[in-house]
């Protein structure tokens, strides 16, 4: 890890195609270039204080599900090393070092494929009202954080910036990728959620609910953008897990809590982040990354 600090990256001579809330996209040579900042938001709002190496731990845990996942899906990446970027990048090999990925160019599916394995956040607020998830019926009697009796696919549509995502039905994910692709995704996002949860369990951590996003390259379906990242999940620590009430995390509900405490209509200007917040929500990647890639003997 660097210690350097990127809030926007400024490629001048690269053609910069798309400026999201986390990761600024480049088109370079037919390919992608997908640069992780140190960016943080919350609410759908962009914080003005970056978290310092933020960027780089959600490249490397990206990185990391990527090669776990080979078996199960083909994915997007092509390179992560500035020395086997296009010639026209490799000025800018230390900004790019660590936090940066040349990826294919795919064509990406409308929809955010998103799986619950546990009841909380917008699902525990629909369950308490419709004793559903995403229009699922659910038993009844189940408390905030309690397991799934199995995980559930809840899709939603992709929002333009500033906007929120909405979730949809299956029978409305067909409508808008077909059948065959809307089953495709499904059972992959299932099978990744599945292999994803057991194998950070090992590791003392409860991947509560996560999304993903799939592209086509050459009528290939591939898993693209980042995978079981702080930014795309809910993370538990497991040694602190108490079902009946929401968890302590190592993703960025400890930055909503905090905001969640202040006066803040939860629209741009952002407030000011205080450094000790900025301090401890680091510290919560950082310990995501170090259990997630511990070794197997661990």
């Amino acid at each position: 890890m660097t210690d350097t600090i990127m809030k926007e990256s400024a490629f001048p001579d690269l053609n910069l195609v798309k400026r999201g809330k986390v990761r600024d996209i480049y088109e370079v040579e037919g390919n992608l270039l997908i640069v992780a900042s140190d960016r943080i938001s919350a609410f759908d709002v962009v914080m003005d204080d970056p978290i310092p190496g933020k960027g780089e731990i959600l490249t490397q845990i990206s990185l990391f599900w990527f090669q776990k996942l080979g078996h199960i899906v083909e994915n997007h990446l092509i390179a992560t090393d500035p020395a086997q970027y296009p010639e026209s990048c490799r000025k800018y090999a230390d900004v790019l070092e660590g936090r940066s990925m040349l990826v294919k160019k795919a064509e990406p599916l409308p929809v955010e494929c998103i799986v619950r394995g546990y009841l909380s956040g917008s699902g525990w607020n629909e369950y308490r009202s419709e004793q559903s998830i995403c229009g699922i019926s659910l038993p009844e009697g189940l408390k905030e954080s309690d397991p799934l009796p199995e995980p559930l696919f809840t899709p939603s549509t992709k929002a333009e910036d500033g906007m929120h995502d909405l979730n949809i039905s299956f029978e409305e994910t067909v409508e808008l990728i077909g059948q065959k692709t809307a089953e495709a995704v499904r059972d992959l996002s299932l099978e990744i959620y599945s292999f994803g949860r057991d194998y950070a369990a090992k590791r003392g951590i409860i991947i509560a609910d996560t999304k993903f996003e799939f592209g086509f390259v050459d009528d290939r379906l591939l898993l693209i953008d980042e995978v079981m990242t702080p930014d795309s999940s809910r993370f538990w620590p497991m040694d602190l897990y108490a079902t009946g009430g929401p968890q302590q995390s190592f993703d960025k509900q400890f930055l909503r809590d905090y905001l969640l405490s202040l006066k803040w209509p939860k629209k741009p200007p952002p407030p000011k982040l205080p450094p000790e917040i900025i301090r401890k929500t680091l510290e919560k990647y950082r310990e995501a990354l170090a259990r997630l890639t511990a070794s197997d003997d661990a």
